[in-house]
């Protein structure tokens, strides 16, 4: 397949993931395909994050999830990446919620392989669903590659393991790498979206890249308007204009 036959950047997939429910599932960010010109072009991110200093996540966990979340969403030609935009504060805090501990979460066995509408089957809370996928990984990088943990590996890696993950193909220790990978991304993708009040999408900086309203209190006259970008900046929940 030639280079102008391979699929849209991951950018433009992620922004049509905003019209996607979240219980689709993860499969497709990493599927999406880039063309060597635009893996170059998003190496590195060109923002940096808030100063954050993680209350959750140990130093070794973080620099797994910087390195991590920056493949699944980076900087590019179309607007900011995830670390930017703070989404990094965003999993930080929310590890630190009820719902990351499974307050609300049926987590007693038996515990079946079961259908994937069955939903979440495991004993394991979201909080430890990503420590123990971040240490599992990290321990099958340090086998494979001579001792180097994900974060020290090239990009190109990271993205082929996380891949990897994406299709439950890596075999972890304590969990399944699939449901750690739709679980990490969903994360990502809920930082980088929510409201800034939870941590991320700073500035409101993906409602401004996918022209997203947020919370102003009326825009219906804009609702089944398919051929212009909505000409006003977002509102977040204080208030604030974009």
């Amino acid at each position: 397949m030639s280079d102008d036959q391979q699929s849209p950047s991951r950018r433009r997939l992620i922004k049509s993931l905003m019209f996607v429910p979240m219980g689709v599932g993860a499969a497709g960010v990493l599927n999406a395909g880039l063309k060597p010109a635009d893996a170059a072009a998003t190496a590195a991110p060109e923002g940096k994050p808030d100063a954050y200093n993680p209350a959750f996540f140990t130093a070794d966990e973080w620099r797994f999830l910087t390195a991590a979340v920056d493949r699944l969403i980076p900087h590019d030609e179309h607007g900011p990446g995830a670390i930017e935009l703070g989404t990094l504060e965003f999993l930080d805090r929310h590890m630190q919620t009820p719902y990351a501990a499974g307050s609300i979460w049926y987590l007693q066995g038996p515990f079946l392989e079961a259908p994937g509408e069955f939903g979440y089957q495991g004993k394991l809370p979201l909080k430890d669903i990503l420590r123990v996928g971040i240490k599992d990984l990290d321990n099958h990088c340090a086998k494979t590659f001579g001792g180097k943990k994900f974060a020290d590996l090239e990009k190109a890696q990271q993205e082929a393991l996380l891949k990897e993950c994406e299709g439950g193909k890596l075999k972890f220790e304590n969990i399944s790498s699939k449901i750690f990978f739709a679980n990490l991304l969903t994360e990502t993708r809920n930082g980088y979206f929510a409201d800034p009040k939870h941590g991320g999408n700073k500035g409101m900086g993906s409602w401004k890249m996918i022209g997203y309203p947020g919370m102003r209190g009326d825009y219906l006259d804009w609702v089944e308007v398919r051929d212009k970008p909505y000409p006003i900046g977002p509102v977040d929940l204080a208030g604030r204009r974009g």
